[in-house]
Order: structure tokens, then C-alpha cells, then sequence
């Protein structure tokens, strides 16, 4: 007797849990997907702690770059005549080009989970290969700009030089410099100015080769089929992160970019 109430009250319970852990197949049967873990009770139950999961993560990850942001704007505010004459030596097209380029592939990111949801696989595969160039693209255009932080002595270390803030270049338009001189202690603080930059943009680039290592991942995965059932929530919980990494940028270029874009006089 106690088996068959076991048994029973087994059977119970899986007919209660099977419509929620269950989709609708193209012959419409219900079918349990292979991704649902046996420690959550039901599909949707594991769905959103995955997705409450991520905006935790993310949770962390603003407060992280909150902390850098915060820091930028504190030196800025000691020390603005050098923050502000090293910003201007900052590429405004590449930066620009590069914001553009985020935009769309935010876009197609946002294209992409719309794939996963109505399943359509060959859209999905597509979408997240266009991020994936997109991704890359905006990595080749900070590599430039990283290069010609190089040529010009603008990294911070031993190689550093403040040559250019001491002794602005004259312009050949209108045959003086751009910006007054600095005075070689304020000058030295651009080094500040540049330390930020570099770890701000370099722990962007970082989020963004891994974001890039993820997509593949995923690409490979999609065009297996494995998002093509209805079991769309690893493509949910990664545009949300590939969005963010969007929005730290939006926030970044215009920080360091687009403020004092004119000559210091």
C-alpha cells in the first residue's frame, strides 16, 4: 500500500509539474526540454533565476564601473586644466565611429533574441554573427587609437612625456598652438588623465572579447538547434549583458571624449 501511494503521489506530481516544464512541439505534443535542471521545480521557475541571476551580476558590474567613473570625475575636478587639455588628445572620429558601430550591434543583438523567441534559427545565426563583426570592429578601432596613445608617448609608465602639454604643438593653419602651455607639475597629472582612460576603455574592450568569446560560443550552439525549441534563455541573459556593455560605452565617450572639445585659452 505505501509503494502504491509513493508511486501514485509520484505520478501526481509529475503531471502537475509537465505543462510548465514542458513546450509545444510543430505537432503540437509537449515535450520536456533537455536544458530544465532537476533542482528547480519547474522551466520558468529556472528561467527567471537565471535572468535574476544576471541582473545581480550586473548589479555589480555598475557598481564596479561606477567606482572608475566616480574616480575619473574626482581627478577631473583636482586637476582639470591637465584632464582637460589631454582630452583633446583624444581621437573624436574613432571614438564616434565606434559608438556608431555599439549601436548596431546592439541592434542586431536585439534582432537576435527576437530570432530565439519566434525560433526562426537561420535569423539567429545571422544576427549573432553580425554582433560578432561588429564586436571585432569596434576592437580594431580602439587598437588604432591605442597605437597612436604609443606614438605619442601617452601611456602611462616610463615612456610617458608630457612634451606636448609643456610645449603645445604650433598649428600650421593658423601658426600657434591650440592650447596654452601647462605648468610642468600640472602637466604631470595628464599621466592621471591617461591612467583613466586606459583603465576604463581597457576593462570596456575586456567585457567586449569576452562578449565576443560568448557569441561564438553561442553561434555554434544555435546553429545546432539548441535555441530553436523554445528554450531561448542563455540568448536572453546574454544581450542583456552585450546591451550593458553598450550603455558603460554611451557613458564613456562623451566622459572622455566630448568634454573641452575646444582649444584651452
Amino acid at each position: 500500500m505505501a509503494n502504491s501511494i509513493t508511486s501514485t503521489g509520484h505520478v501526481d506530481h509529475l503531471e502537475k509539474l509537465m505543462p510548465h516544464e514542458s513546450i509545444i512541439n510543430d505537432e503540437g505534443e509537449h515535450v520536456v526540454l533537455p536544458q530544465h535542471r532537476h533542482h528547480f521545480e519547474t522551466a520558468e521557475q529556472q528561467r527567471e533565476a537565471g535572468s535574476f541571476g544576471m541582473w545581480l551580476f550586473l548589479l555589480t558590474e555598475i557598481m564596479f564601473f561606477g567606482g572608475l567613473f566616480f574616480a575619473y570625475l574626482l581627478y577631473r575636478n583636482w586637476y582639470y586644466p591637465a584632464f582637460a587639455v589631454a582630452s583633446n588628445q583624444l581621437n573624436v572620429p574613432e571614438g564616434a565611429a565606434n559608438t556608431a558601430i555599439l549601436i548596431t550591434s546592439g541592434f542586431f543583438m536585439a534582432l537576435g533574441v527576437w530570432a530565439a523567441e519566434v525560433r526562426k534559427k537561420k535569423l539567429l545565426v545571422l544576427m549573432l554573427v553580425f554582433t560578432t563583426i561588429f564586436g571585432v570592429a569596434f576592437l580594431g578601432v580602439k587598437a588604432d587609437e591605442y597605437h597612436e596613445k604609443y606614438e605619442k608617448h601617452h601611456i602611462p609608465g616610463a615612456s610617458f612625456s608630457t612634451s606636448m602639454f609643456t610645449n603645445p604643438p604650433v598649428n600650421p593653419k593658423t601658426g600657434k598652438p591650440d592650447e596654452l602651455p601647462l605648468a610642468p607639475d600640472m602637466a604631470q597629472h595628464t599621466e592621471i588623465f591617461f591612467f583613466l582612460y586606459f583603465a576604463m576603455t581597457g576593462m570596456h574592450a575586456f567585457h567586449m572579447i569576452i562578449g565576443i568569446v560568448l557569441l561564438f560560443w553561442l553561434t555554434w550552439r544555435a546553429h545546432r538547434g539548441e535555441f530553436s525549441s523554445g528554450y531561448v534563455a542563455p540568448i536572453e541573459n546574454f544581450g542583456l549583458y552585450w546591451h550593458f556593455v553598450d550603455i558603460v560605452w554611451l557613458f564613456l565617450f562623451p566622459l572622455l571624449y566630448l568634454i573641452n572639445r575646444h582649444p584651452i585659452h
